[in-house]
């Protein structure tokens, strides 16, 4: 299968998508004013949300990332969270905004939370672009989500099929394999 030639339908536009940037990114510089703020991005594929995101968020924040993978090349989580990159930073005694690109399981944001948690910070608010609450296998914390949708696969936008489509300015649902 030649990754490059999936199916695609849009279903999040680029105007969609830096519309509800800006209501969150309003909503969390409510929240955060004033205080000490990491914004820790879950990479690989949240970075486009997060750089969007941060740019939002107006006040004094630093910047974090955090390497994990569940997919591990194929359409649906696997379960099993790998680190793949570890802070850089401690965050012990900052209000963290842990930024997320898609809550399917609900297992990988809990092993997230629970990772920054164990670090001691003053707290940790959660955010995801996307949530699937249909794939939900475990309750997890979800402080800010810009959509829910349906249990289907998605790319774009920084979500990928084998590397492939993060460069997409949208969401767009594959429609099928070929």
């Amino acid at each position: 299968m030649n990754a490059k030639n999936l199916d695609l339908k849009p279903y999040i536009t680029e105007a969609q998508l830096q519309e509800k940037i800006k209501s969150i990114g309003a909503d969390l510089t409510k929240k955060f004013q004033g205080k000490k703020v990491v914004a820790v991005c879950v990479l690989k594929g949240s970075f486009l949300f997060y750089s969007d995101l941060i740019r939002e968020i107006n006040t004094d924040i630093t910047c974090e990332f955090f390497g994990v993978s569940s997919y591990h090349g194929g359409t649906t989580s696997s379960g099993e969270v790998k680190v793949t990159l570890d802070l850089a930073n401690p965050i012990e005694g900052q209000h963290v905004i842990l930024i997320e690109d898609i809550v399917d399981t609900g297992l990988t944001m809990n092993y997230l939370i629970k990772s920054m948690e164990s670090r001691k910070p003053a707290s940790v608010t959660t955010v995801t672009l996307l949530e699937k609450p249909e794939a939900l296998k475990v309750p997890c914390k979800l402080d800010h989500v810009g959509f829910k949708i349906t249990n289907e696969f998605v790319v774009g936008y920084g979500l990928d099929y084998q590397g492939y489509y993060r460069n997409l300015p949208y969401i767009a649902q594959v429609q099928n394999f070929q």
